[in-house]
């Protein structure tokens, strides 16, 4: 397995130990409970070095990406972030990532289970000789610190004005005795930022949040919270809610797909699903009583099966069993009840409103 520049810190402070897509990552340190309602209520680090960071360089960069992102680059100004996804030809989601536009390159954040698969897709993409790709995922380390306090601490800790950046934006900055790169992005539905930084300071920049963070009540916090979290937040996730088997607006991420810009790989497919309207749709679920609802579990309506179950849990914020799935558009209105069949039971849920948690301004 792959391990990050923090394997040895996850190991030493009894960090649970897991393999997720080939890389060795904490699950949770205390309890999954504990860690989420820290990063709800307070500051929680994460160790999210295992996602893949790739920058491109050259004249031509902002071409190459606008021809195999559904996103338009085009737009973006320096310090813009964007979340964007590679589609195959036929519309489906081989990956969503965010796009960073600094001042002398482009950066991709994509999901680490998809790195090798996006790094060969893009290297076989027309107009790849034009431009310079660097892989920088295992010469660096990334840190993500959530929370309604994040800004505090972060501030106090790395002297940077960060108050003045807003939501999804990036900037280079230089902190804590290196130069790195400063987000204000996350994966919680809380505010937040994520670092990248050199691989051999990881372990360095992590501790010393760590310590300044004991006065805001700091957390370590692991891949067992940041599900719950991004699953409270309706956030999708690939290898769930998101396959090469489902296009972007079937899962409701029109917002990351442009029809306004130039060809772009899927473009057709996705123009065609569009122009034939949709078959199904991404909803939120509140189950009754609280037995989890596991992914593949079946929807029922009326006596008939008619979607599945992509992702469940029990929400610690909301102390309700909460899922997302895909159901016919014609059953996907808010109020809609339906059973989910977990394991021969019928338990009845009810289609509610997305996101199921939404941080106050």
């Amino acid at each position: 397995m792959l391990r990050t520049p923090l394997n040895s810190w996850h190991h030493s402070h009894n960090g649970r130990m897991v393999d997720f897509a080939g890389w060795e990552m904490p699950v949770q340190y205390l309890s999954i409970v504990e860690e989420h309602n820290a990063v709800r209520n307070g500051v929680g680090l994460f160790d999210i070095s295992h996602m893949g960071r790739l920058q491109f360089r050259g004249d031509h960069s902002e071409a190459f990406l606008n021809g195999v992102l559904t996103n338009d680059t085009s737009k973006l100004k320096v310090g813009d972030v964007r979340y964007s996804l590679v589609c195959g030809k036929d519309g489906g989601i081989l990956d969503d990532m965010l796009v960073y536009r600094l001042p002398d390159r482009w950066e991709l954040v994509v999901n680490g289970a998809n790195r090798e698969k996006i790094v060969d897709w893009l290297e076989h993409s027309a107009g790849f000789a034009a431009i310079q790709m660097t892989d920088t995922t295992l010469s660096t380390g990334m840190i993500a610190v959530q929370g309604p306090k994040a800004l505090a601490l972060l501030t106090e800790v790395t002297k940077l004005d960060l108050a003045s950046m807003k939501y999804y934006s990036v900037k280079d900055a230089e902190f804590l005795g290196t130069r790195g790169v400063v987000s204000r992005t996350g994966y919680t539905g809380e505010d937040g930022f994520e670092l990248v930084v050199p691989s051999t300071l990881t372990e360095q920049i992590w501790q010393t949040l760590m310590e300044a963070g004991a006065a805001y009540g700091i957390m370590a916090t692991g891949l067992g919270c940041r599900d719950t979290l991004r699953l409270e937040a309706a956030m999708p996730l690939y290898g769930h809610e998101l396959n090469e088997a489902t296009d972007p607006l079937t899962a409701g991420l029109d917002f990351g797909v442009r029809f306004n810009k130039p060809e772009y790989i899927g473009k057709a497919a996705l123009e065609a699903i569009k122009a034939d309207g949709l078959k199904m749709a991404r909803v939120g679920l509140v189950l009754e009583g609280r037995r989890i609802a596991r992914e593949e579990s079946p929807i029922e309506i009326a006596g008939s099966l008619a979607g599945k179950v992509t992702s469940g849990t029990f929400s610690p914020t909301l102390q309700k069993v909460i899922a997302m799935g895909y159901v016919p558009v014609s059953a996907s209105a808010v109020g809609t009840r339906v059973n989910v069949n977990l394991r021969g039971t019928l338990v009845a849920a009810e289609i509610v409103a997305l996101p199921f948690y939404k941080r106050k301004a």
